[in-house]
């Protein structure tokens, strides 16, 4: 599977949810998890029977202007707003930090406006962290890996996973910061030569 994924918390209330959200992280592969403006101690993990701290790497923001992520990854928060996008309708970023806010309260503005998507899951009200968390890391998994299909019927087969054909090679010119030899000659299927 191509790309990578981390999730965190912002603010934290209940750390014992954080240590469960964690080691759901852990058993779904993620790459990296994360605190912003929060107090956890990943030492003490009574929650994360997998030590996750020991395992993924662990990284603990002070304040959201100290957050660094990876060029390229899309930080996506999930919060129950009207202009949330459904998670069932949501397309993951193959390089993806997603972001939850504390149990009694909600993302800060200031970091819901940083993200590049804000995501809900359609309940009819709000989850416990590390149950949101782990849907949201569920859907992922479903959406970027290749599984067989569902069968029609409950108890049928299962749509196999068609093979990858690979196709001829594509070459690809003068494209932007691309860099390519002055002199190289390219056969043609005359026998004569252009230029590159």
């Amino acid at each position: 599977m191509r790309g990578y994924f981390g999730i965190g918390v912002e603010g934290l209330s209940k750390p014992m949810n954080a240590g469960n959200l964690y080691r759901s992280a852990h058993a779904f592969g993620a790459s990296f998890v994360f605190t912003v403006a929060s107090s956890y101690d990943p030492d003490i993990r009574k929650s994360d029977t997998s030590a996750v701290a020991g395992q993924v790497p662990f990284y603990s923001f002070e304040t959201l202007q100290s957050m660094r992520l990876p060029e390229g990854c899309a930080l996506v928060g999930v919060e129950i707003t009207d202009d949330a996008i459904e998670l069932p309708s949501f397309r993951h970023p193959r390089c993806a930090a997603y972001i939850l806010g504390m149990e009694r309260g909600s993302l800060s503005p200031d970091l819901a406006k940083n993200c590049d998507h804000v995501i809900k899951i359609p309940t009819l009200f709000s989850l416990n962290l590390a149950t949101a968390g782990a849907i949201v890391m569920y859907d992922r998994l479903i959406s970027v890996q290749q599984f067989g299909g569902r069968p029609i019927v409950p108890g049928g087969p299962i749509e196999s996973i068609p093979l990858h054909k690979f196709g001829e090679p594509v070459i690809r010119r003068n494209r932007p910061g691309h860099k390519t030899a002055s002199s190289t000659t390219i056969g043609s299927a005359d026998g004569g030569g252009q230029e590159a």
